[in-house]
């Protein structure tokens, strides 16, 4: 009872108010990737987009509880989140939570400890570290007895003051034995000591590896904020003022890096403040003469700048004027800005009073002074720890230090004895910076030199001159610096982290023509020729931060082996990348194949069309889609894949449960391939669009397809148009159709179908209940196929669309189909161009469309239904209220035909789309419509080109427009109107539909 009391008591009180419901649920990860292991925090953040690739998540209740019936509760448990994520909060929210009994009733003891604290001490036992935490449990060895479950928590493992070694474990059992700390951790990790305890260990990424894999039961990772919970935290951060929180998101959001950073709370409340402070103050300036903060040096450049004019949002401004604030403040921030550059060295991110007065740093002014604004205390019974409130806080003030101690310094500022080779001059100073944060393989140092360059941009060098800064002195370091950071680009087409990390450096400072000139390359898709080792460091910096890559990575024609393969890290995080037309050849496969098989693999969309991939390339991919989880689509065509190809994706396919999309059209992977194919959809649950076009497939490849259809019930698209089916083929598809109701869209363009096929397949039709679509364009299907379609229609209540163009129905298939039409309520869209069509099918279509009420698209062009069809059709449209689109491209519509429709367009309200080019309308035509456009109001497209109308009828149609206001389109090419009738035209719709695009 006491050890509850007192838990509720301490996390109660400092449990932080605001949104804490992210916290309840944690993403369930498979151990740590390798950026998360490399890299530093801010740019794991940056390279995945705050994006993880997690496709389950666990509630907190549920944190130390069997996954399954069958499973047992997880030993030991992992949570790693980037500093600033919430991992001390989520062990506040969790005691708290259980303290009260709301959770975790099975656990009797919760045992919160933090590495802060056991740093404090050099040696202890078991039962020591139990027994000094809470001196109230008086028994800890019924801990290790197993008499009650217990959890003990080890908050914060990237603050231990010493790395733990398991390779090295002095093997311990005796919980009574005093020990090296960092040994009696890795005993309790490894079950020596403590085993019945649950352990939960909190930690940043990287530290976190150094508990092997192995050992680790269970990991979960903080998700960062959503859009929602970004909006409620700036809404209590400005609680008095929510048009300000909506100004300050509103500049997050137009920032898409900055966006990306501020789903982490802690780097939210520092962008959050430095933006606000921006916007209450400036308000009074001209808007012009500041810029609100974008790079990262900018934004911690106005959090000082408020800290130190004590402008604090929770507190009024204080009467101390600010000079006085800043000559009291200077020694200090001297003093605190050497302890985090040292401290960032020796990777120590805690310190104690011993610390603080090694660095001369006053603890009497700790309480009062700008020290408390930037440094947190943590004040325990046995210690009292400070911290900076971020580890990007340590890092700006570790780069003041650094900027203002390498102008006077004669020796290597990293080594602190100062005893090392000379070394005069900042540039001097600055290029070791840079030398060191390259070299560095965890990129710890990287955020401290982007930190320096950017106190070298004028922006920043105005913000805090006269206060951290001297006035102007960067001008005489900024062009050297710019040049040196530029010369580290060129690597010879070796893009690191590091490379990367440059270009930031580069963007801090402000000199961006580089990204500027790539980034315009990439938006008009001119990138071939242009990406020497310089052009690509850009690019792999562009992949990260560009709004042109938001949608849609496009590197199409562009990209070389070596520039593939340079970009490779970077390529990784890209949801939607298209390398199209490259000449890419097999080894480029192999490349990309590496990449997908990778844990932190963010792809989900890849598009490698006309590139030059055999069935070697093919299983390179094959091979990474065994082991892939994010990628969804896959676009293979017009490649040279063959039957071994397709097997490889087959065999993969049978084993990958993500991919929902595959594109092989217009390969070579022929019956055999097919047959592969249509083994894996027997096995495969979750493929959904499969493109076959163009692959000689043949009857015998669609049979087995079709065999395999009979069974699946995942696949909604099939495109196996130009494949010499034939009706063999679509007979045996028209069997599976009868089983089948989950196929929505079935292609068989150009597949040399004639009636035979076509009766099998509108057979099926009667009973199915799930094609939407069926495109039968392009076949062989004659005036004798028109009964069967009709029974179909008649039947048939989910087919939306049916293609039927460029076949053989001529006037009695047409008819057909036309009665059907007067009964179906399900078809929307109806394509019978080119098929022989003439007047008498077209009046009996005019004469359904009086009845239908579904059919919203009709396509008849290139079908001589002349005036007479013309003239039926226009009757229809005077009652018809749902056709939006008519297609009577070269129809042979003449001037009567145009007037019985422009009569119909006078009353019509539902026809949005009318095409009419090719036909002979004349100026007569032309007139009649002209005064039907100054009626309608329900006309959007209209499309007249190539119909006779000559300057008049051209200028009469032009001056009806003022009257409408509905047209956004209007095609009057190839009417013989001339220039000087073009220019009359021109500004006749400038002056009377300026919104109307009208080309003359």
């Amino acid at each position: 009872q006491k050890h509850l009391e007192s838990l509720q008591n301490y996390y109660g009180n400092s449990l932080e108010t605001g949104p804490l419901q992210r916290l309840t649920n944690l993403l369930l990860v498979e151990g740590l990737t390798d950026i998360q292991q490399k890299e530093h925090d801010i740019l794991q953040i940056e390279a995945t987009k705050g994006l993880r690739n997690a496709s389950k998540s666990i509630p907190l209740e549920k944190l130390f509880l069997p996954l399954s019936k069958v499973s047992i509760p997880p030993r030991i448990s992992m949570t790693v989140g980037v500093a600033g994520i919430g991992k001390s909060t989520l062990v506040k929210l969790f005691v708290y939570t259980w303290a009260k009994g709301e959770i975790n009733r099975d656990i009797i003891f919760v045992l919160p400890l933090t590495f802060r604290e056991l740093n404090t001490y050099e040696k202890l036992s078991a039962e020591r570290l139990i027994r000094s935490a809470f001196p109230h449990i008086t028994e800890p060895n019924c801990i290790s007895a197993g008499t009650a479950r217990t959890l003990l928590i080890l908050d914060g493992l990237d603050e231990f003051k010493t790395p733990l070694d398991f390779s090295n474990t002095v093997v311990c059992t005796d919980p009574k034995k005093e020990i090296q700390v960092d040994n009696l951790i890795t005993n309790i990790i490894r079950g020596n000591l403590l085993q019945e305890a649950s352990v939960w260990v909190t930690s940043r990424p990287t530290a976190a590896s150094q508990i092997p894999g192995g050992l680790v039961d269970r990991m979960t990772e903080i998700r960062g904020f959503k859009a929602a919970e970004m909006k409620d935290f700036l809404d209590q951060m400005f609680l008095d003022n929510r048009d300000l929180s909506s100004q300050v998101l509103r500049h997050i959001k137009a920032n898409r890096s900055l966006h990306i950073m501020c789903t982490v709370p802690g780097f939210c409340w520092i962008s959050g403040s430095s933006i606000g402070y921006y916007l209450k103050n400036s308000s009074d300036q001209a808007q012009e003469m500041t810029v609100v903060p974008k790079t990262l040096s900018e934004i911690y450049s106005y959090y000082f700048k408020m800290a130190l004019s004590s402008d604090w949002p929770e507190k009024q401004r204080e009467t101390l004027r600010i000079e006085q604030a800043v000559n009291n403040s200077k020694k200090i921030m001297g003093n605190l800005s050497r302890l985090a550059f040292y401290g960032l060295l020796k990777r120590k991110y805690v310190f104690y009073e011993q610390d603080m007065k090694t660095y001369g740093i006053d603890l009497s002014l700790l309480q009062s002074s700008l020290c408390g604004r930037l440094l947190l205390k943590e004040e325990v019974q046995s210690f009292t720890a400070y911290y900076f409130s971020h580890l990007t806080i340590q890092e700006f003030l570790a780069a003041i230090y650094y900027y203002t101690a390498a102008k006077r310094a004669i020796f290597d500022l990293f080594t602190e004895s100062g005893m090392s080779w000379p070394k005069l001059g900042f540039l001097s100073h600055f290029k070791s910076a840079v030398q060191r944060s390259l070299q560095a393989e965890d990129g710890q140092l990287d955020i401290f030199v982007r930190f320096l360059s950017g106190l070298l941009s004028p922006q920043v060098n105005k913000l805090l001159s006269g206060w951290l800064l001297v006035k102007d002195e960067h001008n005489s370091f900024r062009s050297q610096a710019i040049s040196f950071l530029q010369g580290c680009l060129n690597t010879d087409y070796v893009i690191s982290s590091r490379t990367v990390n440059t270009m930031q450096c580069l963007y801090e400072i402000q000199h961006m023509e580089i990204a500027k000139t790539v980034e315009e390359a990439m938006k008009n898709e001119s990138l071939s020729g242009m990406l020497t080792p310089v052009n690509c460091s850009a690019l792999a910096y562009l992949l990260q931060v560009s709004d042109v890559c938001m949608e849609e990575t496009n590197l199409s024609n562009c990209l070389t082996y070596n520039v593939c393969k340079s970009l490779l890290s970077q390529l990784l995080f890209c949801h939607n990348l298209r390398l199209d037309n490259n000449q890419f050849k097999d080894n480029v496969m192999e490349l990309l194949g590496s990449v997908l098989s990778v844990k932190d693999c963010q792809i989900q969309k890849l598009s490698l069309a006309e590139n030059q991939i055999s069935n070697k390339g093919a299983k390179a991919l094959a091979m990474s889609l065994m082991v892939n989880r994010s990628l969804m689509a896959l676009d293979l065509r017009s490649n040279s894949i063959g039957p071994k190809g397709a097997k490889a994706l087959a065999d993969a396919l049978k084993k990958n449960q993500v991919l929902l999309s595959l594109n092989l059209q217009h390969n070579a992977i022929k019956e055999e391939g097919a047959m592969f194919l249509a083994e894996a959809l027997l096995t495969n649950h979750r493929l959904t669009t499969l493109h076959l076009q163009k692959n000689s497939i043949g009857a015998h490849g669609a049979r087995k397809i079709a065999e395999a259809l009979k069974q699946n019930c995942s696949l909604k698209e099939l495109i196996l148009s130009s494949n010499s089916v034939g009706d063999n083929g679509s007979v045996a598809l028209a069997e599976a159709l009868k089983v089948n109701h989950s196929l929505q869209n079935l292609d068989l363009q150009s597949n040399s179908i004639s009636n035979a096929g076509v009766t099998a397949l509108t057979g099926a039709l009667c009973s199915n209940k799930g094609l939407i679509s069926l495109n039968l364009r392009e076949n062989s299907i004659s005036k004798e196929g028109g009964p069967a379609i009709a029974q179909a229609l008649r039947t048939n209540s989910t087919l939306r669309k049916l293609d039927l163009a460029a076949n053989l129905l001529h006037d009695e298939g047409g008819k057909a189909i036309a009665l059907a039409m007067k009964e179906n309520r399900a078809l929307t869209s109806l394509h019978l161009q080119w098929n022989f069509i003439q007047a008498k099918a077209a009046m009996a279509l005019a004469q359904a469309l009086q009845y239908n009420s579904s059919l919203a698209s009709l396509d008849l062009q290139e079908n001589a239904i002349g005036d007479e069809g013309m003239a039926a059709l226009s009757a229809a449209l005077k009652v018809n209220t749902t056709l939006a689109d008519l297609h009577l491209q070269v129809a042979s519509v003449g001037t009567v035909g145009a007037q019985a429709l422009a009569e119909a367009l006078m009353v019509n309200n539902s026809l949005q789309i009318l095409d009419l080019r090719g036909n002979s309308i004349g100026v007569v035509g032309a007139k009649a419509m002209a005064n039907a456009l100054k009626v309608n109001r329900s006309l959007r497209r209209l499309n007249l080109q190539e119909n006779s109308l000559g300057m008049d009828g051209a200028i009469c149609i032009a001056t009806a427009l003022k009257g409408n206001h509905g047209l956004t389109y209007v095609n009057l090419q190839g009417n013989c109107i001339g220039q000087s009738g073009a220019k009359m035209i021109s500004d006749a719709i400038r002056t009377n539909s300026p919104d109307c695009v009208v080309e003359v």
